[in-house]
């Protein structure tokens, strides 16, 4: 599959499958739409808090992949890298990287969900500070963009056993232990 490399964040080599171009350019027409259908945005505004938006996501996606990182540091078995395709991600372990028990192999997939499920409590308790100052439009609703697309997609999204998801890497490890 060719890649495109973006480069080092820390340890890790970041690249982007093609399909990373066309799922952010995807997501940014997208959300520009809702932006201006559902929240009456002027279309300038809207394409631009869709741009933000999708910076937002790439953001936490990689937050999502450095909690992986972090968990498979802990293991002894550390990541190389990290590979964006779509509108998601992949860790990226070492090609020679010998059999591991299924114990390293779940507490490196439960890495992510958790760095995810703590920057839903962060991502909430700014929301609720947003709120009692009265904060609203377009920082607003990044802000709900920023908590949902975390919680949806990279916290309780990445539980469910799709088959490129941590819920499948923990379904199948679980069985094996």
């Amino acid at each position: 599959m060719k890649t495109i490399r973006i480069g080092r964040l820390g340890d890790l080599e970041l690249s982007a499958a093609p399909s990373a171009m066309l799922g952010s350019l995807l997501l940014w027409l997208t959300l520009s739409g809702i932006a201006m259908v559902w929240l009456h945005f002027a279309i300038s505004e809207a394409m631009f808090a869709a741009l933000v938006a999708v910076v937002l996501h790439w953001l936490v996606d990689t937050l999502h992949q450095l909690g992986h990182a972090r968990a498979a540091r802990q293991t002894g078995h550390p990541m190389i890298g990290v590979r964006y395709w779509g509108v998601l991600s992949t860790s990226i372990y070492p090609s020679d990287e010998p059999a591991l028990p299924a114990d390293v192999h779940i507490h490196r997939a439960l890495g992510g969900p958790l760095m995810s499920s703590n920057v839903v409590i962060v991502s909430a308790l700014v929301l609720l500070l947003l709120r009692i100052s009265r904060a609203a439009g377009t920082l607003w609703w990044l802000g709900l963009f920023f908590l949902f697309d975390n919680l949806l997609v990279f916290t309780l999204g990445a539980l469910l056993p799709l088959g490129f998801t941590d819920g499948s890497t923990l379904l199948h490890w679980r069985n094996k232990e």
